[in-house]
């Protein structure tokens, strides 16, 4: 697999395009391809099978969504309504509609073709009255929702009687589709395809289980890879060339005080903050939103079902404000503007330090990125630089951080949602930390749980098994009945009390 860099003029390859795609990427205001694309559009438009590995940020959408559209408008017939030419799948449902996006302009100066989204979270039976009445030519979907409508032999879809006419696959975030156990799923969509079709494989990474895949599915591919380079270090790194990486040290009881510290510096800017956990999201996003009362505060985890494509939709259109996720958006997703990653865990995969990463500096931006590290947890540092290939500087800050963990407490005594909500973050959180890629580094034994309860703002140790052999007795229990804390949701706090005096 050889690697290419370098950027190309769109000139260069007009003779592949339609005049209208030409005007369309203009007026979108690319200029020249990125390597990912000067690489990939040639090959995938000699109907070859491709497999590109490339930076997270480094424009794989348009590599694979311009020869789909060159493709099926060149086609000796034209596609009717139903005639399915392009699927592409996607791991979650905001990559779906991103890929989407980036569609609909080409389609606005394109009369013959049409796009349709299939995802969880949506209503089949509006998809089936969209179908019905809009068909699509290029279907984009999460694998679940696809086979849930492939599978359908039913008037209300029957999209397997209309793939006949499939001219191209493509598996966008590959790696990540198998990770998050796609791999039965995908094996019931192959299944229902023509064989005689393109197929395009996309990720940021190569594993043994994505070999398999390719084996499986695709015919004597072309294989593709394309690096960044790092100019002045002259070294080739996975994160985009134009991302600064920091990283800061503090202790676990001091951690939230330095979040707050530095996003109260940069509040006109635009943030994620991955967590490691679910619940560390329901929990630090509410307090962060009681605390950072000026700065607009959005919460996103892979529990969240209804609410997530308005969340990510209005995120994507802040210019400022935060975003605390899990590592559901480390990937694929593009978000504009994103002025700084913030890494408050360490992410329990290795690779998945690189995806969170590349949410800013994309396609040639300049952006920013900084993990917490507690200071037994520096080696990180070292790890990340031999194995990642990414080097970190030291964060220092001249400025006095003020403590915030007694106001985190007081949240606790006023609102017992709070109170709760901080007891399954931390206890999620030790479990997660139990589970890390990198547990010889990263030591659960080594662990202050003591001080890292403090820097959760609890009011006593949770009782957990992490804590058996722990002495706890550095830890200042708040002298208060939890029992006495009241919900401030009045019909929570009714049911609450129902079923304590039930309990009498």
């Amino acid at each position: 697999m050889n690697p290419i860099n370098g950027h190309a003029s769109w000139n260069s390859i007009e003779s592949l395009l339609l005049p209208s795609t030409l005007v369309t990427i203009q007026s979108l205001g690319f200029q020249t391809m990125t390597p990912v694309q000067s690489a990939t559009i040639p090959a995938f438009l000699s109907y070859k099978d491709v497999v590109v590995e490339a930076v997270t940020g480094s424009g794989k959408t348009l590599a694979f969504v311009i020869p789909i559209l060159q493709m099926l408008s060149k086609r000796d017939t034209k596609l009717r309504k139903y005639d399915v030419g392009a699927i592409i799948l996607t791991p979650t449902r905001e990559l779906a509609i991103q890929i989407h996006t980036v569609i609909q302009p080409f389609l606005d100066n394109m009369q013959d073709l049409s796009q349709i989204l299939f995802i969880g979270g949506n209503n089949t039976v509006n998809d089936a009255k969209m179908w019905k009445e809009y068909g699509g030519n290029i279907i984009i979907a999460t694998p679940g929702r696809f086979e849930d409508i492939i599978d359908r032999r039913k008037t209300d879809f029957n999209i397997a009687g209309h793939i006949k006419a499939l001219e191209v696959l493509v598996l966008d975030e590959a790696d990540r589709l198998l990770d998050l156990g796609f791999e039965e799923s995908l094996n019931t969509i192959f299944s229902y395809l023509p064989k005689q079709r393109r197929t395009g494989l996309f990720s940021a990474t190569q594993t043994e289980k994505l070999e398999q895949l390719i084996r499986a599915g695709l015919r004597n591919p072309v294989r593709i890879t394309v690096r960044e380079k790092n100019i002045v270090k002259q070294v080739n790194q996975k994160t985009p060339a134009a991302l600064e990486n920091y990283y800061m040290l503090c202790g676990f009881d001091t951690k939230f005080s330095n979040l707050i510290h530095f996003l109260k510096e940069r509040k006109n800017l635009k943030h994620m903050t991955f967590f490691s956990t679910c619940a560390c999201v329901e929990y630090f996003g509410n307090v962060l939103k009681c605390l950072l009362p000026d700065m607009c505060i959005l919460c996103m985890h892979g529990k969240m079902k209804k609410k997530r494509t308005l969340i990510f939709e209005k995120f994507r259109k802040m210019s400022r404000g935060l975003l605390v996720c899990t590592d559901l958006l480390a990937r694929g997703v593009d978000i504009p503007e994103v002025h700084w990653v913030i890494q408050y865990d360490v992410p329990n995969k290795t690779n998945a330090f690189v995806h969170r990463c590349g949410r800013t500096a994309r396609i040639g931006n300049k952006g920013n990125a900084i993990i917490f590290l507690n200071p037994n947890e520096e080696s990180y540092v070292q790890f990340l630089s031999l194995n990642q290939k990414v080097p970190l500087a030291r964060f220092t800050s001249n400025h006095e951080v003020a403590d915030y963990t007694q106001k985190l407490q007081e949240l606790s005594k006023s609102d017992r949602e709070i109170y709760e909500k901080g007891i399954r973050a931390f206890v999620s959180f030790v479990s997660s930390y139990r589970k890390h890629e990198c547990s010889y580094i990263l030591r659960v034994k080594e662990l202050d749980l003591c001080s890292m309860a403090r820097g959760f703002g609890l009011l006593r140790m949770p009782k957990m098994p992490e804590l058996r052999n722990v002495n706890t007795s550095l830890f200042e229990t708040v002298d208060i009945d939890v029992d006495a804390i009241a919900y401030k949701n009045k019909a929570k706090e009714k049911q609450r009390q129902i079923a304590l005096k039930n309990q009498r």
